[in-house]
């Protein structure tokens, strides 16, 4: 792909809604005002590059947008965008509007289409944006710390009820086939079991066991915190009923983890991203993805963030077993 001058540029949120994500689109306009650019938000994400549904956007278009959750461009998933023809038509009308460069943030779907039309070549940088923290090169994903707080301030809710009945309850976090929610939540809320995808577990030994020996020590109720990639929890909590005898409650926290105020840290996360993103490509850069690694913001070649694995902590695990005692 041939460098060229950078006049104008786009911003669209793909995929699953996090909180930050205005923010960061923020952080695109107001870096791309500083330098002179034209900025358009493109709304709908893929859906909206396709439609035409592009308006410009200036510093004050991004006013009071900092401590919203969600998305000020709406977000939609593009089954049209997976077909060859659908990224020739984005980068069609990126040439109607005179768009020199293009920021996607969302997760792993939305990378592979940043890459495709910088494939194609309209220069494409992404960003990590969701909740379930799973993108492979990044340590860390724009709405993780707000969702984990959410789910912090809801299981403490449950847990007064739970004490109160002596129930157990047992919780379903999202994340997808991931289970960092469900780890550091559950370490964070002090939960007797936390199931993951990415450790096997004997319902016997690592559930009911635990839950009859916090019993026997006089715990009032029991904590159980589920990732979305293993489910269940309705079944789980009438089995545990049934072999127990103790009261056993299901939660499925749903949708609410998307939402709220995004937290001081994935703010300023959220901002550091999109005015690195709006630089690399002044840069000349195009098909990288802007990532956390080390603690540092960096970034990476699309295609090789991509390949990477990302491995949940074995530190953690062994840490919410120890403390589970």
């Amino acid at each position: 792909m041939e460098n060229k001058t950078i006049r104008t540029i786009g911003v669209l949120t793909s995929g699953g809604d996090a909180p930050g994500m205005n923010a960061a689109i923020r952080a695109v306009v107001r870096t791309g005002a500083y330098y002179g650019l034209k900025v358009f938000g493109i709304k709908r994400g893929y859906n909206g590059l396709i439609n035409g549904e592009l308006e410009e956007m200036n510093a004050r278009s991004v006013s009071e947008t900092l401590q919203r959750g969600g998305t000020c461009l709406m977000t939609a998933r593009c089954l049209e965008f997976k077909e060859e023809a659908g990224v020739r038509k984005a980068c069609h009308i990126a040439r109607v509007f005179g768009i020199d460069g293009l920021i996607v943030i969302g997760g792993d779907g939305s990378f592979r289409g940043a890459r495709d039309l910088s494939n194609a070549g309209l220069p494409t940088i992404a960003m990590p944006g969701t909740i379930d923290n799973d993108i492979s090169c990044s340590e860390y994903t724009i709405g993780y710390d707000t969702c984990l707080n959410t789910v912090k301030d809801l299981v403490d809710k449950i847990r007064d009820t739970a004490s109160s009945h002596e129930r157990c309850s047992v919780i379903e976090v999202m994340g997808r086939a991931a289970g960092y929610i469900a780890l550091e939540a559950g370490i964070a809320c002090g939960a007797e079991v936390i199931l993951i995808p990415e450790k096997s577990y004997s319902f016997d030994e690592d559930v009911l066991r635990p839950i009859l020996e916090a019993k026997s020590r006089g715990k009032k109720h029991a904590i159980i915190i589920v990732a979305e990639g293993i489910g269940g929890v309705i079944e789980m909590a009438q089995e545990i009923e049934a072999k127990t005898g103790i009261e056993s409650r299901a939660t499925i926290l749903g949708h609410v983890q998307r939402g709220g105020s995004p937290t001081v840290r994935d703010r300023v996360i959220a901002s550091q991203m999109g005015a690195r993103s709006v630089e690399l490509l002044l840069a000349g850069k195009a098909n990288r993805i802007v990532c956390m690694q080390h603690g540092e913001i960096t970034d990476v070649d699309i295609n090789e963030g991509l390949e990477m694995k990302k491995e949940i902590s074995e530190e953690l695990i062994s840490l919410a077993h120890k403390l589970s005692v």
